[in-house]
């Protein structure tokens, strides 16, 4: 059994994780500023320290315990547009903390970090679909503050011998497919979750923001992974770090779908209509993003399992419907035996 500090693992992705960290019989320690996670989405029985990862004697004291394996860090600011009228902030949170939490680690002997990034690394990529060659120039704070922090990491392998891996997310999307977990945001920004609460009248019309892209119906294609294969992803590239080795790696599903696409995707679960209207496009929105995960199945061995986008807003609908007002009314989550 090995032990892990999981940063932000009562938010969306991260409470994934540590629920499959938990799964294959993990010792799992969470840390978590609850700003945007939810007590109720972390596993029973599994310790949650509620402090913020600038607070580095709050930081320190949490490694002062026994040894962590490895540390998954999730926790960051990761708003695109909050980010260029605050760019400062991010880069002084999502750079700042993520590397004081390095030195941590790597001060407390621990020698695997697994870190949560972003395709907005690529800014507007010269070719579809995006592999791990594609020129690195972020259009966004947040995207410059995830490429720095993992210059950073790189040169925490070179000095102290940190191994570390940065998934290099496309979209997260649906849910627990138990109805364990879900994605529960304020504000909620993501598209699957607000045409969904849109068709269930729990959230306010959908705007489409633009129609007139390079793309086959005119509006944005993206890729969408479903969180649980994220969460696999996560424990596949700890067993590359206990190797000896360090990597980066995009992840998505290889394949493209429009706005207009994912709208019908929930019509057609749902049995209703997702309340609509077209919006201008908005600054910085690139016409197509799209991941080949290839590197990272050649070395893991990692494949979607939830890879038809049917299947992925099935997840994410069945848990709005049971759901209504999120992890409000939630009980601790409860990992299988």
């Amino acid at each position: 059994m090995a032990r892990f500090l999981v940063t932000g693992g009562a938010g969306y992705v991260g409470s994934h994780c540590v629920l499959a960290l938990v799964e294959r019989g993990d010792d799992v320690v969470v840390i978590d500023n609850l700003r945007q996670g939810h007590r109720a989405a972390v596993p029973a029985g599994v310790p949650l320290i509620e402090a913020d990862l600038a607070d580095r004697a709050a930081v320190a004291s949490v490694f002062a315990g026994p040894r962590f394996d490895g540390v998954l860090h999730f926790a960051a600011l990761s708003l695109v547009g909050e980010s260029m009228r605050e760019p400062l902030r991010y880069m002084a949170e999502n750079v700042g903390n993520t590397l004081w939490l390095a030195d941590a680690a790597v001060r407390a002997g621990c020698r695997s970090f697994v870190m949560s990034s972003t395709a907005a690394l690529f800014g507007t990529p010269d070719t579809i679909p995006i592999d791990e060659g594609q020129p690195l120039r972020p259009a966004s704070a947040y995207g410059e503050s995830k490429l720095m922090a993992e210059r950073g990491l790189d040169w925490a392998e070179r000095v102290h011998g940190l191994n570390s891996a940065a998934l290099r997310y496309f979209n997260a999307a649906g849910a627990d497919p138990a109805g364990r977990l879900g994605e529960d945001h304020d504000p909620e920004t993501h598209l699957i979750p607000l045409a969904i609460n849109a068709a269930l009248g729990l959230g306010p019309e959908l705007t489409v923001f633009g129609t007139d892209y390079p793309t086959p119906d005119g509006t944005c294609l993206r890729d969408y992974v479903h969180v649980t294969d994220l969460a696999d992803a996560h424990l596949r590239v700890l067993d590359v770090l206990a190797s000896g080795r360090s990597g980066r790696w995009n992840i998505g599903n290889g394949r493209g779908y429009s706005v207009k696409e994912v709208i019908a995707a929930v019509e057609r679960i749902g049995g209703r209509p997702v309340p609509h209207r077209i919006g201008p496009r908005r600054d910085g929105d690139p016409a197509a993003l799209v991941a080949s995960s290839a590197k990272l199945a050649a070395d893991t061995g990692w494949t979607p399992r939830f890879a038809a986008l049917d299947d992925i807003v099935a997840t994410a609908w069945a848990w709005r419907v049971a759901h209504p007002r999120g992890y409000g009314d939630r009980r601790p989550v409860e990992a299988a035996a």
